[in-house]
């Protein structure tokens, strides 16, 4: 099984040819944030940004097609779901595809880090920590950081893998990322990846990337002690039900 290696500062690889990159952004409610989140990405050299909108009640969609952006509507809720709906929506010529949430919170200038690795085939996977790196005050509510934590040990001791964070940031290959099945179309999506990619051993590596506070709107997620606690029990429970999908069918 191959566990992530880290890296504070990734060398920046030259690929041999280049490759087409896909970013995926799923969001609801995000038109504050969204033209800065996919101006953003396509500054970064990426070749597409697809925008995979929730059913927003504003203008989310509208202001991310004006930026540049592939609109994708997914009336039917779930975060996996939205996710799904963007991969299958990608060009079919693309080769990494690259996941991150449309609030602003995950900084773009990383996206070159996540994908030079895959791009020179050192590895398959690359997870974007936000627990690592230079992370503003109030960007990571209390319950992601302890749901960061609950997730990270679970993986440690279920899997061997040594991912600290279950961070929405990040890139893969996107034939690795078929071989893995993924089919949780609710918030256990980002879980799951982490445990069929440790389970599968797939090659994987680990950069920090810190987190920014959103650029605007209201947060789906609220901080607070009971919040943190409850998010913990939740990781816990989706853990144990994803892990028990994934030994059913190996």
């Amino acid at each position: 099984m191959n566990t992530p290696t880290h890296e504070n500062d990734p060398v920046r690889h030259t690929p041999r040819r280049p490759v087409i990159v896909s970013a995926v952004i799923p969001c609801l409610d995000e038109e504050i944030a969204i033209p800065k989140v996919v101006t953003a990405v396509l500054a970064q050299g990426v070749n597409e940004v697809i925008v995979v909108d929730g059913a927003s009640r504003d203008q989310t969609a509208a202001r991310a097609a004006a930026a540049g952006a592939r609109v994708v509507i997914e009336p039917r809720h779930g975060y996996g779901r939205a996710i799904q709906a963007g991969i299958a929506a990608v060009r079919n010529d693309a080769e990494i595809l690259v996941f991150l949430d449309g609030d602003g919170s995950d900084p773009a200038e990383f996206i070159p880090a996540l994908i030079a690795p895959i791009a020179v085939g050192r590895v398959d996977f690359v997870l974007g920590s936000r627990v690592h790196g230079a992370r503003e005050p109030g960007s990571l509510a209390p319950q992601q950081i302890v749901a960061a934590h609950v997730g990270s040990l679970l993986l440690r001791i279920v899997y061997g893998a040594r991912f600290s964070d279950l961070s929405p940031f990040r890139a893969i290959r996107r034939d690795a990322l078929e071989r893995l099945g993924m089919n949780d179309m609710s918030y256990g999506w980002n879980l799951e990846m982490l445990m069929r990619a440790a389970a599968a051993g797939l090659p994987a590596l680990e950069i920090p990337v810190g987190q920014r506070r959103r650029f605007g709107g209201v947060s789906k997620v609220s901080g607070n002690v009971i919040a943190g606690i409850k998010a913990a029990s939740v990781m816990a429970a989706t853990f144990v039900r994803l892990a028990l999908r994934l030994r059913r069918q190996r």
